[in-house]
């Protein structure tokens, strides 16, 4: 009989799970690259990344409450479409969620690059030892893993709060370097802006590990998003009141620099720089239980499907999802990783939706409408940001 993972993270565990996946890149990194590209559209392009991730995660929520194991779509791709279906989602997720986590890593390497001075080369070495890090945090367990989300939540919402109070205290500024925007730049900011919401995904690949899974689930998903998008769109206006942001380059990619004052502007960076390692942390979560999933099935070599002694963490998993992760991290930029998690992650949810639609009536708790506007959502996304 294989092995199950403990159940023992409650709603509030998951909430935290969520928002600790979400609050980072999305709050300090992806809000300006959306903004350099949506320019005054910035608002709108937040709510079709927020409407699109409420179908998607709902469909997320339907699944995982039918069938609450680890390894998300990879799973329900197996259970309610075919084989294929559920390989394709197992490795377009471990691309896309990897290529974030690297993403997230990076951006905390250059936050402490250039706070110190040192130089750029040490960047990559710097994100691969974080990854170490909260590998390590990983493998101690999920409940104290929790305890740490915690923190970070806190810390992270309080350098997005000195951001807001900073900004709007400030006087309104009009940029003389706009953005040219179009219908297709919005669409493809909305395409970025996804991956930045795309956190609950965590909340789903735990389900083995997660209490009444068809009450806690699909709470948790619809609370984290009503949160993160009420914060997105209070920083997309933080950054609009000061003129938004014209350019994108990878070493100062930060919302922090456009906060004048420098008392505030570190508050803000170390919300940020925790904030991301919180990111990472759920990031080695989330991956490895599709690793683990996928180690079970034979998709991947079975010594990855062996938990530790209490069952309570999956080391071979963990430490092969830290060195995709790593990886990316010492070959890629933070662009290219973050484009590279934007195109993966919204087929990934694509095949999300498809198999939402095959769940039973009787244990259907969302009409199928959703997920035919997440399916639309995603592809259209894809096609629209393509052609951008």
């Amino acid at each position: 009989m294989t092995a199950k993972l403990i159940r023992n993270t409650g709603l509030g565990g998951a909430l935290v799970i969520g928002l600790g996946s979400i609050l980072g890149t999305g709050a300090y990194v992806s809000v300006g690259l959306s903004a350099s590209i949506a320019g005054s559209l910035l608002v709108w392009a937040i709510v079709i990344a927020a409407f699109t991730a409420l179908c998607n995660g709902l469909s997320s929520a339907q699944l995982a409450a039918a069938h609450p194991v680890s390894g998300g779509t990879y799973e329900y791709g197996y259970h309610f479409l075919n084989p294929l279906s559920g390989r394709i989602a197992g490795w377009l997720f471990i691309i896309a969620k990897s290529a974030s986590a690297a993403t997230a890593a990076l951006a905390v390497a250059w936050y402490i690059s250039v706070t110190m001075g040192l130089s750029a080369w040490i960047v990559n070495l710097i994100a691969v030892g974080l990854l170490i890090l909260l590998t390590i945090f990983v493998l101690s367990g999920v409940r104290r893993t929790n305890w740490l989300n915690i923190v970070l939540v806190l810390i992270s919402l309080a350098g997005l709060t000195a951001f807001i109070i900073a900004t709007f205290s400030a006087q309104k500024t009009t940029n003389s370097a706009t953005v040219s925007v179009d219908s297709l730049s919005l669409f493809h900011a909305a395409a970025l802006m996804f991956v930045a919401f795309t956190g609950y995904g965590r909340i789903a690949t735990m389900g083995e590990e997660i209490t009444e899974p068809r009450r806690n689930i699909p709470k948790a998903v619809v609370l984290t998003l009503a949160v993160v998008s009420a914060i997105y769109i209070a920083v997309g206006l933080a950054i609009l009141h000061l003129g938004g942001i014209a350019s994108f380059e990878q070493s100062n990619f930060n919302i922090a620099n456009l906060i004048s004052d420098p008392s505030w502007r570190w508050l803000v960076v170390l919300g940020g720089v925790v904030a991301m390692s919180g990111v990472v942390l759920n990031l080695v979560l989330g991956v490895s239980r599709v690793v683990l999933a996928m180690g079970r099935r034979g998709d991947l070599p079975q010594s990855l499907a062996h938990l530790s002694n209490d069952n309570q963490s999956a080391p071979a998993a963990t430490w092969a999802t830290f060195a995709v992760m790593a990886i990316i991290a010492l070959l890629g930029g933070i662009e290219s990783a973050w484009t590279l998690s934007a195109f993966t992650v919204l087929v990934y949810y694509g095949i999300t939706n498809i198999a939402a639609l095959k769940v039973s009536s009787e244990q259907r708790f969302i009409p199928k409408w959703v997920s035919v506007i997440g399916l639309i959502s995603c592809f259209g996304l894809v096609v629209l940001a393509a052609l951008a």
